[in-house]
């Protein structure tokens, strides 16, 4: 009982209230410092700068890549997404298949055009960029975006085309295995 009223002093109090007082300030200043560096980060973001405060953070790393993608320097805007892969949570991992699909549906729409060369390229893109979407959808199946923007694609992309069918006098695969000659 004595220890207990030596504890519980006026003095001992005060010291006790002081300290949580002083740690408490501390806590507001620190969380305040922080508050405005990610306010600068954001107002930079907003801007298209690279961000100078938390320059190596996901978040950072990826508007740098969102703003390229913006400028249209898809090649080194690709390569960013994909590099940010490795450390993203499934959530994430489907905003970068997102945009990553969204780049190939951009550069397949700016060459588009009738000379067999480009169609191929523009083919090629759309369906990288159907893979994208389909793999953002995997890691995130009610990603509207992502829905809207494959089903817009898909119109745009020519049926998959039937083995065995086309320019050759070859049947090819469909037909490879009949005789020829037999009913």
């Amino acid at each position: 009982m004595k220890f207990l009223n030596q504890l519980f002093t006026i003095k001992y109090i005060t010291v006790i209230a002081l300290f949580i007082a002083f740690l408490s300030i501390l806590s507001v200043v620190l969380n305040s410092f922080y508050l405005y560096k990610i306010h600068k980060f954001n107002e930079q973001i907003f801007k298209g700068e690279s961000p100078s405060s938390f320059e190596q953070s996901f978040e950072a790393r990826f508007s740098v890549a969102y703003w390229l993608a913006k400028k249209e320097v898809f090649k080194e805007a690709t390569i960013l997404f994909n590099n940010l892969m490795k450390e993203a949570d499934d959530d994430q991992k489907s905003a970068l298949q997102y945009n990553i699909g969204n780049i190939f549906f951009k550069r397949g729409l700016i060459i588009r055009g009738t000379n067999i060369t480009v169609r191929d390229e523009t083919e090629y893109l759309f369906q990288q960029a159907n893979k994208a979407y389909r793999q953002s959808l995997k890691f995130r199946p009610y990603y509207m975006d992502a829905k809207h923007n494959l089903d817009r694609l898909l119109t745009m992309l020519p049926p998959d085309p039937t083995p065995g069918i086309g320019d050759s006098d070859s049947p090819g695969l469909i037909m490879g295995n009949i005789p020829v000659g037999l009913p």
